[in-house]
């Protein structure tokens, strides 16, 4: 049989109404615009009403996604977040419910900042496996939700918001299609990026409320290094593996972290630093919606055409990273 592969064929992208500024936060916290910047390159960050949750966010980059997709029947539906609406059941099957696209299966990926890739390398095998024809794949999280109020050096990075891509089969020769995502984990550090409690380990119980941490945590400094360097070296093996040197990249869409990571990155891999699309400035770190969020950003900006080559690549939690490359095809994003 004929090789399939996943081709991108529809982008989405949502963001809560409300944004909030530096100067916001530093009426708030012990911090200020020129801190906030000076470290991170982030300049607001949109913040979710109170009363919704992650499924509304995830509901409506998807439908935008569909409608760019020209309204392409999905066969699944892979939702990548960290925060779900609930911790059971997935939030995928709620999603697609609302997006009325019927009994297809539907399922989250929990990868925390890598998860859209992890979601774009489970389509891939869904449609590769001829399981499915087109797929539906979300990066949503809602990180406000999980923020110690009092913790200026996340509240600074962490802003909420929704993006996907629907992806359909065809051949990997073809403009959208794409290219072996390259994924890793060590789970050896995941006490770098996580939330204690909560879980089956740590679970709530009144007796212990005092000690329980629901908060999200980060050990910045050392998550840099390790994510400069993981998401250089899965990067390199994705060039590698689609035959294209580094030069040949002409848009280079990794996680939007912290900006000093992704000038960093660039120059690890010798990439100059204005083929980065750079997104955070706006919305900073929005975990699982990063990276296709800054594709609709770099689309729409005019900094991302038909044609272009683009490398993509994040790191997260777990530890987990990935990076996988594509020619940009002609997506309008919605």
């Amino acid at each position: 049989m004929t090789a399939r592969a996943a081709v991108v064929c529809g982008l989405g992208q949502w963001l809560p109404a409300r944004a909030v500024t530096n100067d916001e936060l530093a009426g708030e916290l012990d911090t200020s615009d020129a801190w906030i910047r000076s470290r991170t390159g982030i300049g607001a960050r949109h913040v979710l009403e109170d009363g919704l949750g992650t499924s509304d966010l995830a509901v409506e980059a998807g439908a935008r996604a569909l409608k760019s997709a020209s309204g392409l029947a999905v066969d699944a539906v892979v939702l990548a977040t960290t925060t779900p609406d609930h911790p059971c059941p997935a939030t995928a099957p709620r999603v697609a419910a609302r997006l009325g696209l019927g009994p297809v299966p539907a399922f989250d990926v929990a990868a925390v900042c890598t998860g859209f890739l992890y979601g774009l390398a489970t389509a891939a095998g869904l449609i590769a496996a001829r399981s499915a024809d087109a797929v539906l794949v979300i990066g949503a999280d809602a990180f406000s939700r999980i923020l110690d109020p009092e913790d200026r050096s996340t509240r600074a990075i962490f802003g909420d918001g929704a993006g996907a891509v629907v992806v359909r089969a065809g051949t990997p020769d073809e403009p959208g299609a794409l290219g072996p995502v390259q994924l890793g984990a060590d789970g050896s550090a995941d006490d770098l990026i996580q939330v204690r409690s909560g879980g089956s380990r740590d679970p709530f119980r009144a007796a212990t409320a005092r000690q329980a941490d629901p908060y999200f945590r980060m050990a910045g400094r050392t998550v840099f290094r390790r994510a400069v360097e993981a998401m250089a070296e899965s990067s390199q093996r994705a060039l590698d593996r689609a035959g294209w040197s580094v030069g040949d990249v002409d848009v280079l869409v990794a996680h939007q972290a912290n900006l000093r990571i992704v000038h960093a990155l660039a120059d690890w891999m010798g990439l100059d630093r204005e083929r980065c699309a750079v997104h955070l400035d706006r919305v900073g770190n929005t975990s699982a919606a990063s990276v296709p969020l800054a594709l609709a950003d770099a689309v729409a900006g005019g900094g991302l055409r038909p044609g272009h080559r683009v490398l993509m690549t994040a790191f997260g939690g777990g530890l987990t990273w990935g990076a996988c490359t594509l020619t940009w095809p002609v997506v309008e994003p919605h």
